[in-house]
């Protein structure tokens, strides 16, 4: 014997069955005790959250007559009689569902219109129930308006549809709109309950919530669901079978992955990726759960008591909240949310997914660009390391003194060049401070043919210390911007420093407070510029006549230089 659906066996057939929508079952229950009836409802809402159900509760609610037979319209059908019995059976001659997607054109709607003239057969009033009816033909709405606004006495018109948007506004306006709530997850958990201990099926409370999670709003999902998960388990539902089945990931994978991430750890959210994919788990999904945690890492972040006790992650939520900052929880939301749609491009899943993380480990706020193990501190260095790298730095004095108003601020690291001793950049000599050969660095880096992040790079920095010996130039300087100072970036700026004087250069970065770039003169160009253009506005005769005769106001920040 063939055993029925769980979303079949469980179908409500009463308004108090049904679950989540109580403001359409409030609105329907006082219609039809008071019995103000309207000719004509429409139910919208996503798959699976009760339109057909409501429909057919309804039409044996218009029809029910009793166990005696004697009985009238009620908000409480008996579910006893002929009506209510044919009604759940799906065969009642009165009450007629129609599928809009493969009867949606003219023709169609003719022959149902041309029947609904005729009075019932048995039971007193004869309804339509039209499923997705947004699938209907501009044609074939139009035949119905005139039906659906004045329609027989003993003809009820029910209407859903998933897409409300593609149903024209001269059906709308004909109609009792009711839109359905979406299911949450704590309700479909708690029916789930119900409904395996009625089937005696053993559970575990966390397997239930990847159910409901996996429906995302829809009862009848997540029952199906629950019917794929009893047979796959053959036993207890326990919430590995049920990740094993969806392909969904384990909270530990996405709390090995913020760990990593607060530890700054590049190589084990490597291994974390590696070991997902070996056991085929959707990276989709799992860009999907990490947002979702980390969107509760931020709400405990502001709303503490937004974190409910009974979630089983919620002791590692109040940690992670106390180690990520607010900015960088919102930065890994927002990256989690975007490289959803980039798996797609990616050569694989697994690629992607390890981008995903890498790119949350390298825009971090306060890492430095060259990767995790790097402290925002330290000094880089970039320039090919040669035999006489290492004699070069010990002949030179040990540092300059800086030429910027704050050297106090300048913190001193280790060199990140291979082959380069580490150098204090906290003091220096005069003599080579005040060097002859000291360029004009501002007017250098605006002269060298860099572009990107580069450009940015020199833009953002200023001259402390110029060394120009025979086996080439050592140049140190300062910037407040580490995280632009990558191995790279300051490898290549080396080299364009290199091409332009004809000789090496090796570049030392040190952080510290910057007071003049070439980034913060244009700035206060600009802004001059700026405040020169709104003087001469706010001055021009005919912006006054403006002001005065009819209240004009210059927009604020709406000025720009010419």
């Amino acid at each position: 014997m063939t055993t029925l659906a769980l979303a079949r066996s469980w179908r409500p057939k009463t308004f108090p069955e049904l679950l989540g929508q109580d403001h359409v079952v409030k609105a329907l229950t006082h219609a039809l005790d008071q019995g103000r009836l309207h000719h004509a409802w429409l139910f919208t809402g996503t798959r699976g959250v009760g339109k057909t159900t409501i429909a057919r509760i309804l039409a044996k609610a218009l029809n029910c007559i009793g166990p005696d037979g004697q009985g009238k319209m009620t908000s409480q059908p008996c579910g006893k009689c002929a009506a209510c019995l044919e009604i759940d059976a799906g065969r009642y001659v009165d009450y007629i569902e129609m599928d809009a997607a493969s009867n949606r054109g003219v023709d169609e709607m003719a022959q149902l219109l041309e029947k609904a003239s005729y009075a019932p057969s048995n039971g007193r009033y004869k309804v339509y129930m039209i499923d997705e009816v947004h699938m209907l033909t501009n044609h074939a709405f139009n035949a119905m308006l005139k039906t659906l606004e004045e329609p027989p006495e003993h003809v009820k018109f029910i209407l859903a549809t998933t897409d409300p948007q593609k149903i024209p506004v001269t059906i709308l306006s004909r109609c009792l709109q009711f839109n359905l709530k979406q299911m949450p997850v704590p309700l479909i958990v708690e029916h789930l309950q119900t409904v395996l201990a009625a089937e005696k099926v053993e559970s575990e409370i966390g397997a239930l919530r990847v159910l409901a999670k996996a429906a995302q709003g829809s009862m009848r999902d997540a029952l199906s669901l629950t019917d794929q998960a009893i047979a796959y388990a053959a036993g207890t539902v326990t919430q590995e079978s049920v990740r094993n089945m969806l392909g969904t990931l384990d909270d530990a994978y996405l709390i090995q992955v913020l760990d990593a991430l607060a530890n700054k750890n590049g190589a084990a959210l490597v291994a974390v990726a590696q070991e997902m994919g070996e056991r085929s788990m959707s990276f989709s999904l799992a860009l999907q759960d990490m947002a979702s945690l980390i969107q509760k890492i931020a709400s405990a972040q502001v709303v503490p008591e937004s974190v409910l006790d009974d979630w089983p992650e919620a002791a590692e939520i109040r940690r992670l909240a106390t180690i990520f900052t607010k900015e960088e929880a919102q930065l890994f939301y927002q990256i989690a949310i975007t490289s959803r749609p980039d798996l797609s491009l990616a050569p694989d899943e697994q690629t992607g997914f390890s981008m995903a993380l890498l790119r949350m480990l390298a825009f971090r706020p306060g890492s430095a660009g060259s990767g995790p193990s790097q402290s925002a501190g330290s000094v880089t260095t970039a320039a090919a390391p040669t035999a006489n790298t290492s004699k070069s730095a010990s002949a030179t004095p040990s540092a300059a003194k800086p030429a910027a108003a704050n050297p106090a601020s300048a913190k001193p690291a280790v060199s990140a060049a291979p082959g380069t001793a580490p150098k204090a950049a906290a003091s220096a000599s005069p003599a080579t401070a005040s060097s002859s050969d000291r360029p004009d660095w501002h007017s250098l880096m605006r002269a060298l043919p860099v572009r990107g992040l580069v450009q940015q790079l020199a833009h953002q920095t200023e001259l402390q210390d110029w060394v120009d010996s025979a086996q080439g130039v050592k140049a140190t300087v300062i910037t407040s911007l580490p995280q632009l100072a990558s191995v790279d970036s300051v490898g290549r700026l080396g080299e364009a420093l290199s091409v332009h004087y004809g000789k090496k250069v090796q570049i030392v970065i040190v952080e510290g407070a910057v007071e003049k770039t070439v980034a913060k003169i244009d700035a206060q160009v600009q802004q001059e510029k700026r405040q020169n253009a709104e003087e001469r506005i706010a001055a021009d005769p005919f912006v006054q006549q403006l002001e005065r005769e009819f209240g004009a106001k210059v927009v604020s920040g709406s000025v720009r230089p010419a």
